[in-house]
C-alpha cells in the first residue's frame, strides 16, 4: 500500500520508491549489453556488399535483442554515477568483441557505453537517457538517447534509437511488459532509413508484441520494404518490388550468448556486479528484506558522496568518457551526449584491441590501468558477505588502492590523460575525431520536458 500512496497521475517517478521484487539482478549498464548478445546478426553485417541488403542486415540485428528480458515485468538496478561495468565475448571465429560502459550523470540519469569487435569493423557508441511517468495503471520508461553504430572497413554510420517501455497493471489486473512507440536505424551515408513502430495492445482490439514498419529510401521517398510480425517471435520483412516476404527472424528458436566478465574478487567496488552483489544475490533469494538493506545502503552512500562533493564545490566527471560539443556540421552528436575518452584508431585489428584493453580491465587476470584505479571509500566492501563467500579459506578479497601521490582521482584530470587523449575537450570546442555528421535523430514521440528521470529512491 506504501508505493499505491506515492501514485497519482503525472507523479514523478523518481520520487517513488520501488520494491525489490521488481527489480532484474543486474545493473541498467549491463541491460544494455542484450543488443550484442546475437554474434550471428551481429558480426556478418560490415561483410555485406550489396548497401540495401547491409542496411537490412542492421535491421535485423536491431530487433534481435528485445526478446532478451527476465520472466515477468523487471526492471534493471540503476546505476549509481560512475558505476562501471565491462564485459566481453568469444565469438566462435576466434575473435572477441568488448564492451565499457559508465553512468555519466544521475540527474537526469545516462548511461554511456562502447562497443567494439575489432576483427570485424563494428564500433558502437551510445547513451542511454530513460525517463519516466506515472500513467493511472501503467508506467512508462521514455528511452531516449541514441546509438551510432559504425561499420569501420566502409566508412558507414548508423543512428537507431529505441522504443518507450511500459508496465502496464502495476495497481490492478495482471502486469504486463509492453514496447511501444516509434524507432529509428537510419544511414546517412546510403539514405536508407527505417521506421518501426512497436505497438501497444490497445484497450479494444489489437495483439501485444507486434511490430510494423517500413525501410524506404529518403532520397526518393520509396519504400523498399515491409516489415511485420511479433519481437518476440516471428518477424517478416516484404520486399515491395517483388512481393516477396520471407523471416527476417525467429526469437522463439533464436540463441542468446552472454557476455563474460572477470570475476567479482577482480572487479574494483564500482563496478557493477561487484557493487550489488549483495542486492543481486539476496535478489535471486527471494530475500526482499535484505535486498532493500543493501539497496539502501548503496543509494546512502550515493547521496553522502553528492553532499561530500558539494561541500568541497568538487564537480563529479565521468573518468572513461568524455562530453560531446556538438556544433554546425557535426548535428547529431549531441544526441550522443558522452563518448569514450580514448582514441581508437589502431591501423590493425590487434593494434585496436590493445588500444582498448588500455583504458579499463576487462578480460580475467588482467591489470587495471593505474590512471583509472577508483579511490576506497570510507566503508570498504570486504565485509561483503558475497565477496566473503567466494574468498577461499575465509580469505578477504583483494584490497582497493587508496588514493597516493600519482594515483588519478576521478575528480581531476591528469598529465597523463592529456598526453593519452584523455582529457575533457574545452567546453566551446569541436571535438575532431569520430566525426559523426549527420541531421539530428530524434523521437517524434518522447518530446517531453516536464518528466523525470527513473530513480529506485530518493531522499
Amino acid at each position: 500500500m506504501h508505493i499505491i500512496s506515492q501514485l497519482r497521475p503525472g507523479a514523478d517517478l523518481s520520487r517513488v520508491t520501488l520494491p525489490t521484487f521488481i527489480l532484474e539482478p543486474r545493473s541498467m549498464l549491463e541491460r544494455i549489453t542484450n543488443f550484442m548478445a546475437h554474434p550471428e546478426t551481429l558480426l556478418p553485417m560490415p561483410t555485406i556488399e550489396d548497401p540495401v541488403q547491409r542496411f537490412v542486415s542492421v535491421v535485423k540485428f536491431y530487433l534481435s535483442g528485445w526478446h532478451i528480458k527476465p520472466p515477468g515485468v523487471k526492471k534493471p538496478l540503476n546505476p549509481i554515477l560512475g558505476e562501471v561495468f565491462t564485459c566481453y565475448w568469444d565469438y566462435p571465429d576466434g575473435t572477441r568483441g568488448y564492451y565499457i560502459a559508465e553512468q555519466t550523470s544521475h540527474h537526469p540519469p545516462k548511461s554511456s557505453y562502447f562497443f567494439m569487435a575489432p576483427e570485424h569493423h563494428i564500433r558502437i557508441d551510445g547513451t542511454l537517457k530513460p525517463r519516466s511517468r506515472f500513467l493511472g495503471n501503467s508506467a512508462a520508461s521514455l528511452m531516449e538517447g541514441i546509438a551510432v553504430m559504425h561499420f569501420l572497413n566502409r566508412n558507414e554510420r548508423y543512428f537507431v534509437t529505441q522504443p518507450n517501455m511500459y508496465a502496464r497493471g502495476i495497481l490492478f489486473g495482471k502486469m504486463k511488459y509492453e514496447l511501444g512507440d516509434h524507432s529509428f536505424v537510419r544511414c546517412p551515408e546510403t539514405g536508407l532509413v527505417a521506421d518501426i513502430e512497436f505497438k501497444t495492445k490497445g484497450y479494444f482490439g489489437g495483439t501485444y508484441n507486434a511490430i510494423g514498419g517500413f525501410i524506404k529510401d529518403s532520397k526518393t521517398d520509396k519504400n523498399l520494404f515491409e516489415l511485420s510480425g511479433m519481437w518476440n517471435g516471428e518477424m517478416y520483412i516484404k520486399d515491395l518490388i517483388t512481393n516477396k516476404k520471407e523471416l527476417l527472424f525467429d526469437a522463439t528458436r533464436a540463441k542468446e550468448t552472454p557476455p563474460k566478465s572477470r570475476p567479482l574478487e577482480e572487479q574494483d567496488e564500482r563496478e557493477s556486479r561487484r557493487l550489488w552483489a549483495d542486492v543481486i544475490a539476496a535478489i535471486k533469494n527471494k530475500d526482499h528484506n535484505g535486498a532493500t538493506e543493501h539497496k539502501s545502503k548503496i543509494e546512502e552512500r550515493q547521496r553522502e558522496e553528492a553532499a561530500k562533493r558539494a561541500d568541497d564545490g568538487v564537480d563529479w566527471r565521468p573518468r572513461l568518457f568524455r562530453e560531446i560539443q556538438g556544433v554546425p556540421g557535426t548535428e547529431g552528436e549531441e544526441d550522443l551526449d558522452w563518448i569514450l575518452s580514448a582514441k581508437i584508431d589502431g591501423k590493425t585489428p590487434e593494434e585496436r584491441t590493445k588500444q582498448i584493453l588500455s583504458i579499463y580491465a576487462i578480460l580475467p587476470g588482467q591489470d587495471p590501468p593505474q590512471r583509472f584505479v577508483i579511490p576506497s571509500r570510507r566503508e570498504s566492501l570486504a565485509n561483503s558477505p558475497v565477496l566473503r563467500a567466494k574468498q577461499p579459506h575465509g580469505g578477504q578479497p583483494p584490497q582497493e588502492q587508496p588514493i597516493t601521490e600519482g594515483t588519478q582521482h576521478p575528480d581531476a584530470v591528469s598529465e597523463d590523460m592529456a598526453k593519452l587523449n584523455l582529457a575533457q575537450p574545452a567546453r566551446g570546442h569541436a571535438v575532431d575525431d569520430d566525426s559523426m555528421a549527420s541531421h539530428p535523430v530524434r523521437r517524434h514521440d518522447s518530446q517531453t520536458n516536464d518528466i523525470d528521470e527513473f530513480h529506485d529512491a530518493e531522499p
